[in-house]
């Protein structure tokens, strides 16, 4: 509000008057997007005060990357932020049994160890346990990971994604004419994440809107970081299911929050779509600003053949199926298996990603890349880690 009163040449000049101290000082505004023509007195305070470094934050990225790709050519940079990994989210609790690992480990580096070796890894993910099954209900969100009461931060999640991104910020950014829509729209994503969208089913079950107004809410959502839209991408010889996204809630714990599910550790098949979600997630922001192609598999004919995630580079290509259950095993009919099999398709990787610590190792299956059982616990960790350490996208 001051900002809109007073513009910010006024702000700053009171605030060299109150402190008038030398050297740098540093400036942060909080979701710039609200007020106008941001980047233009952000590019007039970076070319005159030199004293001066600017930090911006905002809820709509790619509102701030259009608006800043004139005037902050050069002078700053976008860095888009999802919710914290599970290894960053082990970080900040500062947990006293983080797992000793080997240096620059790499999930692809883990098949080709000994099976003792990979034992030995496995279990130093044991105390990570209980704090990973908070994780999956709490989510990524800094200020509910250092909380101590878990109803209390799901409340307090409900209320700032409903109440406040979606009535107030993705109202106000992106003109949505009918917020009672765009909450039964979001609930509705919420209810079928994981699964493939059809904007014309949507509009049918949501009173019959028009199909286009669904797809611009949708947008709407993507571009408030709310949602992740998975395109099917075409892999070796086999037809693929052409031009029908997948969701994905931005956060598993969202989705948690926003249907108000009760003990979702106990629910094997809410905690498949959890695990799923946080996979796609972590793959999201880890393949980020890579020029990865990330999506999914499903046959054309018969739809039940799909792999939940696909990364595709130059020189690899990567399969990650979700199995988070007791019985992980996959039949020789299965996607990802029938995948590995085809020699246009050109698989490097593929992982089964597992429940149980010990659920790990090369399937029976003979195909070639050999498919690979990873619990999910140390793939997410590794992942976050890798990141963590400037090794994006080198899965």
């Amino acid at each position: 509000p001051v900002l809109k009163m007073a513009g910010v040449d006024m702000v700053l000049s009171a605030y060299d008057s109150m402190y008038p101290v030398e050297g740098v000082r540093y400036v942060f505004f909080d979701e710039i997007q609200y007020t106008e023509n941001w980047e233009l007195w952000m590019k007039v305070i970076y070319d005159s005060r030199k004293d001066i470094r600017l930090a911006a934050t905002g809820s709509a990225s790619p509102i701030i990357e259009d608006a800043s790709t004139d005037s902050g050519t050069g002078r700053w940079t976008v860095i888009k932020i999802p919710t914290l990994s599970f290894y960053e989210y082990c970080q900040l609790l500062q947990l006293d049994d983080m797992p000793l690992l080997p240096d620059h480990l790499k999930i692809t580096d883990i098949p080709k160890m000994e099976n003792a070796e990979v034992a030995d890894l496995m279990a130093r993910f044991e105390p990570l346990v209980k704090h990973f099954n908070r994780y999956l209900t709490i989510g990524g969100f800094p200020e509910l990971a250092l909380s101590d009461d878990d109803l209390y931060a799901q409340r307090m999640l409900r209320e700032d994604v409903v109440d406040k991104v979606i009535k107030r910020d993705v109202l106000t950014l992106f003109k949505v004419r009918s917020p009672l829509l765009m909450e039964k729209l979001f609930l509705y994503l919420c209810m079928n994440s994981t699964e493939i969208f059809s904007a014309t089913t949507a509009a049918k079950e949501l009173d019959n809107i028009s199909p286009n107004t669904i797809e611009s809410y949708v947008d709407a959502l993507v571009k408030s970081n709310l949602i992740y839209m998975a395109y099917p991408i075409a892999v070796g010889s086999k037809s693929v299911l052409k031009g029908r996204p997948k969701i994905y809630i931005a956060d598993a714990a969202i989705r948690n929050a926003v249907l108000m599910v009760d003990d979702v550790l106990s629910d094997e098949r809410e905690l498949g779509l959890l695990i799923e979600t946080t996979v796609y997630k972590h793959l999201v922001s880890f393949y980020q600003g890579t020029g990865a192609q990330l999506g999914y598999y499903r046959k054309a004919k018969e739809n039940q053949k799909e792999v939940d995630a696909v990364i595709e580079l130059p020189q690899q290509k990567i399969l990650c199926e979700v199995k988070y259950k007791n019985n992980s095993h996959i039949p020789q009919t299965d996607g990802i298996v029938e995948l590995c099999n085809d020699p246009k398709a050109g698989i490097t990787d593929a992982f089964v990603i597992t429940k149980q610590l010990e659920d790990f190792g090369v399937t029976r299956h003979e195909t070639s890349p050999k498919i690979y059982r990873i619990p999910a616990i140390a793939f997410l960790y590794l992942i976050g880690k890798e990141e963590s350490d400037g090794m994006s996208g080198r899965l």
